[in-house]
């Protein structure tokens, strides 16, 4: 909590934790209208999953060619550019009028998005390196509150425009907005680089200890992007809510409980440490699916929030773990980590689009279930044992 304080009362830091919850709260706009979209163009479980998938294969593209314009322009300025064209670049999808157009458009975001993401997560860094402060977790914590604000105030203007557009002009204009007025307080920061001996690949005898971990974070973000991008439809398909307004409801505790956790997480992982905090967190989202496959209005979105809480603080101490790993920088093992978990993100809407296609979306989240089950017993017979 001493990092939310701290952001809490500098506008130097909120400015820039401001970006991250711009950021989500665009995605959670965005979220609430899938199912809109998938109906207007008549699409399939499959053929939506691989829309999604061009989202985040545009960012994957894109990632390569971020340092070049950070560097050129500034982290701060990259920033700042970033999330105001992402925001705008929200509008295509929603108003694509073919499934071609809507893959474009998604992959388009998907450039925006990773530019963003790796601009504002590295301003983060340089700030907690010159100020000699800790606040990356709240920042990411703040991402989880954006992707609820957006959730939220989305449930209920998606009932008072009879088009999607407005209400995404209306939000992009909010984030554009706001963040012109905070925007000076990071603009101008640009990346210190440091010299480093360490160019070479990472060393293959060294890259065992880390396969457990990255296969941990494959599966938790590969989670997180399954719900992101399907929590509104299973409400909608197998749960059938009455309103399109109960949509997003999931997904909205979802990342209400992802926020909290990830607020409170580092106290708690201080006091019982992160290997326990890994198991008990995969556990709890074991427990989340039971409920969200029960198909109850309350106990659904009541599992989602489960979820939510326990995937919440898992990723950062994944990361912590692999920072800590014996003969390898921690540069290296983190990268190596945070890269496999990505993968899981960019796959997991993709495969639960394939499995809804040939079985059903409710099979898709028993599949969900069963990896994090898995999860849950690696966790508990490998990191205790390291």
């Amino acid at each position: 909590m001493k990092s939310l304080q701290l952001i809490l009362s500098n506008k130097r830091y909120f400015s820039i934790v401001w970006v991250f919850s711009s950021l989500n709260i665009m995605i959670g706009t965005w979220v609430l209208y899938i199912p809109q979209v998938k109906n207007k163009l008549q699409l399939d479980d499959s053929q939506i999953g691989f829309a999604l998938f061009c989202l985040a294969l545009g960012l994957l593209f894109f990632i390569p060619v971020v340092p070049l314009i950070t560097k050129k322009i500034g982290i701060g300025k990259a920033t700042f550019f970033g999330i105001c064209i992402f925001s705008v670049a929200f509008i295509g999808p929603l108003i694509a009028p073919t499934y071609v157009m809507l893959c474009i458009s998604l992959f388009l975001v998907g450039i925006f998005s990773g530019l963003t993401d790796i601009a504002m997560n590295t301003v983060v860094s340089e700030m907690e390196k010159s100020d000699e402060v800790n606040f990356m977790s709240a920042a990411h914590g703040f991402f989880s509150l954006g992707g609820a604000i957006g959730a939220l105030v989305g449930s209920v203007l998606i009932g008072v425009f009879d088009s999607p557009l407005y209400h995404v002009v209306i939000m992009t204009t909010f984030v554009i907005i706001t963040n012109l007025l905070l925007f000076r307080q990071y603009f101008n920061i640009r990346e210190v680089e440091e010299v480093s001996e360490e160019k070479q690949k990472l060393p293959m005898k060294l890259l065992k200890p880390l396969i457990i971990l990255g296969f941990l974070a494959m599966v938790i973000m590969g989670n997180e992007g399954a719900i992101e991008h399907w929590s509104s439809i299973y409400l909608t398909e197998v749960v059938q809510v009455s309103s399109e307004n109960l949509a997003g409801l999931g997904f909205t505790v979802f990342s209400i409980m992802m926020t909290i956790g990830r607020f409170f997480g580092d106290g708690i992982s201080a006091k019982i440490g992160s290997a326990k905090i890994v198991i008990l967190g995969c556990t709890l989202a074991a427990i989340g699916y039971v409920f969200v496959l029960l198909n109850g209005l309350i106990l659904t979105v009541l599992g989602f929030g489960i979820i939510g809480l326990g995937l919440s603080v898992i990723i950062p101490e994944l990361l912590r773990i692999a920072g800590t790993t014996k003969g390898i920088a921690a540069s290296k093992s983190i990268s190596f980590v945070s890269g496999v978990g990505f993968v899981g993100f960019l796959v997991g809407p993709v495969i639960l689009g394939y499995i809804s296609d040939s079985f059903s979306l409710k099979m898709s989240y028993v599949f969900l279930l069963g990896i994090t089950l898995l999860a849950t017993c690696i966790a508990v017979f490998k990191l205790k044992a390291k």
